[in-house]
C-alpha cells in the first residue's frame, strides 16, 4: 500500500502501510478491552502478549543455554541455581523500564537517546549495540550448527536451514504474525524441562539449593567466569533496544502498560525454569566428574547419551538449536530497529520490503556476515560463548545509565517517571553489573590476587 497524504488544517499527516495494519491491531485490543468478564481478559492478554516473553525466550539463545550446560556440568547446582534466579529478577527490574519507555513515548531506544542525549550517544549507542549483537550472532550460528552436528547435519546444511526460518518468518510483512511465528518457535526452549526430568534431578538436593543458597565453590577465575556469562545469559543490552522498539512497533500505548509486565515477567519465568532446566540436565556430569571444559552443544548431548538415552540427548541438541534460531531472529531484528531509529529510516515489520528496504537489508546482511563466520572451521565453542557473554555485561552498565536518565525524565514521561523502588532497584543491578565488570578486570590485570584467595 502506498502512503497516502491527508490534509490537516495546520499540516499534511502521511498515513503509512505500517499505520493501518497496526491500526487494525489496535482496533482488535479496544474491542477486547470494551468486554468484561475472564475470557475478554484473557483474550486481551493474548494481544498484548509478546515482546516480553520474546525477549526473555530470546535472550535464551545459543550462549546462554551453553553457560548454563556448562554451569551445571562444572559446578552443580549448589549456588547457580538461586542465582540464576536472581539474574532474571535482575531482567524483569530493567525490562519493565522499557515497556513504559516505549508505551509513553511511542520511540525506541536508539531514538529516544538520539534525541535527548544528541547525535553522539545516538550513534555510539548504535555502534555499540551493533558490534555486540554481531559477535552475539555468530555464537547463535555456531549453536545452530552445533546442535544439527549431533543428527549428521552438515554445517553449511544446518545455516541455511537457520537462515531459510529467519527469512520465511519475515515473510509475512506484518508484526503480528511475525511475532507470533517467533513466539511458537520461542516455545520450544521448554524442551530441557523434560530433558532435565529425564536425569531424576534430587528434588531435596534442589530444595536444599534454594533454601540455603550455599557459598560460592570457591573464587578462581573460572568461578568469575562462569557468574559472567551467567549474568550475561540473561541481561544483555539488546534486549533493552528489542522490546522498547517491539512494544512501539506493536502499538502498545499506556494503558497496556500493566499488561505489558505481566508479559515481561511471564517471559522470565518461562525462560527461568529453561534456564534451571539445563542446569540441572547437565547436573549429573558433574557428579559424575566429567571435565566439561571443551563440551560443545552437540558434545553435551553426547555426553548425556549414556545417561538420558538417545531421545533425550537429541532434545537436548534440539534445544540448542531453538535457542540459537530464535536468537538470530530476535537479535538481528534489534539491530534493524536501532539502524531505522538513528538514521530515521523506515523500520517496522509491519513494512513490505519494497517500503522497508534499508530495515531488510540491516537484518539480512547481519545475519548472513554473522553465517558467514560460523563455517570458518575450528572456532571454539564454550570459549568463544562465554566470552560474549562475559562482553554482554561489560557493556550493560552505560546502557543501564542512559535507560535509567530516560526513564526518569518528567519531560517524555510525565507521571509514568520511575518510582523511588524501582531506581533502588535498578541502581542494585548497576552496581552488581558494574562490580562484576570490575572484578572481571581485576582477575585479567592481578590474576594473583584470585591465587591468594584460593582460587585458581
Amino acid at each position: 500500500m502506498k502512503p497516502v497524504a491527508t490534509q490537516t488544517e495546520d499540516e499534511a499527516v502521511i498515513i503509512t502501510h505500517e499505520d493501518v495494519d497496526r491500526a487494525h491491531d489496535r482496533i482488535r485490543v479496544s474491542e477486547a478491552r470494551a468486554q468484561r468478564g475472564f475470557s475478554s481478559r484473557a483474550r486481551l492478554l493474548w494481544l498484548l502478549v509478546g515482546p516480553g516473553v520474546l525477549v526473555m525466550l530470546g535472550e535464551n539463545d545459543g550462549p546462554s543455554m551453553l553457560a548454563y550446560a556448562a554451569t551445571g556440568a562444572k559446578f552443580g547446582i549448589g549456588f547457580f541455581l538461586p542465582f540464576v534466579v536472581l539474574t532474571f529478577c535482575m531482567a524483569i527490574v530493567v525490562q519493565e523500564m522499557t515497556v513504559r519507555l516505549g508505551a509513553a513515548t511511542h520511540r525506541g531506544h536508539a531514538e529516544l537517546i538520539f534525541e535527548r542525549f544528541g547525535p553522539f550517544w545516538g550513534w555510539f549507542s548504535m555502534i555499540d549495540l551493533g558490534i555486540g549483537n554481531f559477535l552475539t550472532l555468530i555464537t547463535e550460528f555456531i549453536a545452530v550448527r552445533a546442535g544439527l552436528g549431533f543428527f549428521g547435519v552438515p554445517p553449511w546444511v544446518a545455516i541455511l536451514i537457520a537462515l531459510v526460518i529467519l527469512y520465511a518468518a519475515l515473510m509475512s510483512h506484518r508484526y503480528w504474525t511475525w511475532e507470533r511465528i517467533t513466539l511458537a518457535a520461542a516455545a520450544f526452549n521448554l524442551i530441557f524441562i523434560p530433558v532435565a526430568l529425564m536425569t531424576h534431578p534430587s528434588w531435596h538436593s534442589v530444595g536444599h539449593a534454594f533454601i540455603t543458597w550455599q557459598p560460592l565453590p570457591g573464587f578462581s577465575k573460572d568461578v568469575l567466569l562462569i557468574l559472567l556469562a551467567d549474568i550475561g545469559a540473561t541481561v544483555t543490552p539488546w534486549m533493552l533496544f528489542f522490546q522498547q522498539s517491539a512494544t512501539v512497533d506493536k502499538g502498545m500505548t499506556t494503558k497496556d502498560i500493566r499488561f505489558g509486565r505481566i508479559d515481561t515477567v511471564l517471559g522470565a519465568a518461562l525462560a527461568t525454569a529453561a534456564a534451571i532446566a539445563t542446569i540441572l540436565a547437565t547436573a549429573p556430569l558433574f557428579a559424575h566428574r566429567m571435565a566439561a571444559d571443551n563440551f560443545q552443544a552437540a558434545e553435551f548431548a553426547q555426553a548425556l547419551q549414556p545417561l538420558i538415552g538417545r531421545f533425550g540427548a537429541s532434545l537436548f541438541a534440539l534445544g540448542m538449536v531453538e535457542a540459537g534460531i530464535v536468537a538470530a531472529i530476535t537479535i538481528s531484528t534489534s539491530s534493524a530497529y536501532a539502524f531505522g531509529e538513528v538514521t530515521h529510516k523506515p523500520h517496522s515489520l509491519n513494512l513490505p520490503m519494497a517500503e522497508g528496504k534499508p530495515f531488510y537489508a540491516v537484518l539480512t546482511l547481519c545475519a548472513l556476515a554473522a553465517a558467514a563466520i560460523v563455517l570458518i572451521p575450528g572456532l571454539p565453542l564454550v570459549y568463544v560463548v562465554l566470552v560474549v557473554n562475559v562482553v554482554a555485561v561489560l557493556a550493560m552498565p552505560p546502557a543501564l545509565v542512559f535507560l535509567f536518565m530516560l526513564v526518569n525524565d518528567k519531560e517524555i514521561m510525565g507521571n509514568l517517571v520511575s518510582p523511588l523502588w524501582a531506581n533502588i532497584l535498578a541502581t542494585g543491578v548497576v552496581f552488581i553489573l558494574t562490580a562484576a565488570g570490575i572484578l572481571f578486570g581485576i582477575s585479567i590485570i592481578a590474576p594473583n590476587i584470585f591465587a591468594a584467595m584460593g582460587g585458581k
